[in-house]
């Protein structure tokens, strides 16, 4: 299947660079597959279009503020980029300076120290921090900055964006990115979707900076995906499996939750809990086995989120309705406006 299908135009102005306030007054689009009806409305009005019994899935991954500033022994300015954690005190990291020799030493504001242990490829490398554990996410948290996406260029301050580009369920640190579908949700949405029987339930994967990377590969079988950690505890995958046995409808909150239920629950048989590195690939052909509903945002072009979208509700359908949310002047991306595809 050619890339060039997953291609569009968008206007620049379209781009989200801050969300709603309140989140849940962001715009929701409802794509119905089987009557083709799309419907238009307001976020905080999801309920409608929910029934009693139907279980949400939600991803509780944490935006780890991940992008450090500090310097070298020899004073130059030194970044890092935090990707994934290797073990309690190292983690997988891009730096802002050319191939740098292991051993280099970079100290960062509250006496935190990061030693280059190990190269992993030509773009990352291995960091060792005079932290660990619980202590070290926390000195992240105080002097790390939010790693935005490129396409936001943000005068917020980091104080309220660390606010701004995370859900209101985080639960745990690991992502690089937000699971961004989760950002519309608002206290008072989840009372108004308990107080009508929709039920929820948790899984966890964290979001690497591979989910911004497109598709570049002319036929897009040809395409290396990312991976990413995921796991599925075991209340919450009994949660899954009853709601599955018992013929509710399963709704995917974000593509991050679509990718960990279809990845992990296939594989949980016999098992009380789940936990993998998940690479697959969701394009048009691909057969959804948990997935009876997904709630998103509107994506990149050319990007493997569009392809698991166009997967789900075909691919001339999928582009029908991003031409269609181009001309009613939706908003894009990470900040912009849903949709729910049933």
């Amino acid at each position: 299947m050619k890339l060039r299908l997953f291609d569009f135009h968008l206007p620049q102005k379209l781009i989200a660079q801050k969300p709603n306030i309140p989140r849940d007054h962001s715009r929701l689009l409802v794509y119905d597959k089987k009557s083709g009806k799309i419907d238009h409305n307001t976020f905080f009005n999801l309920p409608k279009y929910l029934e009693k019994g139907d279980l949400l899935v939600f991803n509780n991954s944490k935006v780890l503020p991940a992008r450090l500033l500090g310097n070298k022994e020899t004073g130059g300015a030194a970044e890092a980029l935090l990707l994934k954690e290797i073990s309690k005190n190292e983690w997988e990291a891009m730096l802002g300076t050319r191939r740098p020799k292991l051993g280099l030493k970079i100290n960062f504001k509250k006496g935190l120290i990061a030693t280059v242990t190990e190269s992993l490829s030509n773009k990352t490398w291995v960091l060792q921090f005079n932290f660990s554990g619980q202590r070290l996410k926390d000195i992240f948290q105080s002097i790390g900055q939010v790693p935005l996406p490129p396409y936001i260029h943000s005068s917020s301050s980091q104080s309220k964006l660390k606010k701004q580009y995370q859900t209101i369920y985080a639960k745990t640190y690991g992502s690089a990115a937000a699971p961004t579908a989760g950002l519309h949700f608002t206290p008072r949405l989840l009372k108004k979707l308990k107080q009508k029987g929709i039920n929820s339930a948790f899984v966890t994967l964290h979001v690497g900076l591979g989910t911004f990377m497109p598709v570049n590969t002319e036929n897009i079988e040809d395409f290396q995906i990312h991976h990413e950690y995921a796991s599925i505890d075991q209340s919450n995958l009994k949660l899954i499996k009853n709601a599955i046995k018992s013929g509710q409808k399963i709704i995917a909150v974000g593509t991050t939750s679509v990718r960990t239920l279809e990845a992990l629950v296939p594989k949980s048989k016999n098992k009380q809990s789940v936990s993998d590195f998940v690479d697959i690939y969701i394009y048009p052909g691909y057969k959804y086995q948990v997935v009876d509903a997904m709630i998103t945002n509107f994506h990149l072009p050319k990007s493997s989120l569009l392809m698991l979208v166009s997967a789900f509700i075909g691919t001339k359908n999928c582009m029908n309705i991003y031409k269609k949310a181009i001309k009613l002047k939706y908003r894009f991306f990470s900040f912009g406006d849903g949709m729910l595809l049933k």
